[in-house]
């Protein structure tokens, strides 16, 4: 039987000075947009900060249903003819 492994990806822990660079680099507009699915879906990304912006990603989602979800429900409450109970 051979000798098998298996590429789990880049385990690593990140830095200190690496989420400080991330922070940085997170301040800078529409770099921020682009920057954090590089480090999602990257192949060069340590694992611990790609399933950190994978999971930021899917938190946007949810806030971004949830806004317009409840957006549309006060839209149409505000929009809605009042009835008059006399």
């Amino acid at each position: 039987m051979g000798d098998t492994r298996y590429d789990y990806g880049n385990n690593d822990p990140v830095s200190v000075s690496e989420w400080i660079i991330t922070t940085i680099i997170m301040a800078i507009p529409l770099v921020n947009i682009v920057m954090p699915f590089v480090w999602a879906f990257g192949s060069g990304t340590k694992t611990s900060k790609a399933n950190f912006f994978k999971a930021q990603m899917v938190m946007v989602l949810v806030g971004l249903v949830l806004y317009f979800l409840v957006g549309g429900m006060l839209f149409s409450y505000i929009r809605m003819p009042s009835q008059s109970i006399f």
